[in-house]
């Protein structure tokens, strides 16, 4: 069998708020615990294991999404008021990126984590951010 991604350990200051929130924001279910960890497990079974940490240093989490996915992901991200970016300094606040022929986004979780979701998986050549407005889907 060839190497394949099955978990990771997410450092949180509080696993529940953490768990819930990137959960609520991609549609995606939270638990049942499982020792300390609280799971959230994506539709490719890669399970993001929440754990309790004081010293839950800021990390980076990217997620591929439907296009239609995407859409009620940005419209939970709008109605709650968290701030997104266009890309992965900050910079284009309120706006989305069309990278690679799809769109993302970057926003912080409750515990500081940069997390975005894209629609495209990244290129082999890296390319620079065209920000529009959250609303502009072309």
């Amino acid at each position: 069998m060839a190497a394949q991604l099955n978990h990771l350990i997410i450092p949180a200051h509080d696993k529940w708020k953490s768990a819930r929130f990137l959960a609520g924001i991609l549609g995606l279910e939270v638990g049942p615990e499982w020792g300390p960890f609280l799971p959230v497990r994506t539709s490719n079974g890669v399970t993001l294991d929440f754990a309790e940490s004081s010293e839950a240093a800021s990390r980076h989490y990217a997620f591929l999404v439907s296009d239609v996915e995407f859409d009620v992901a940005l419209k939970r991200i709008q109605e709650a008021g968290i701030e997104c970016y266009a890309d992965f300094d900050l910079a284009g606040p309120g706006d989305i990126n069309h990278l690679y022929g799809g769109r993302g986004l970057y926003f912080h979780d409750p515990n500081g984590h940069l997390l975005e979701i894209i629609t495209q998986p990244y290129g082999p050549v890296p390319q620079k951010s065209h920000p529009v407005t959250p609303h502009s889907h072309g």
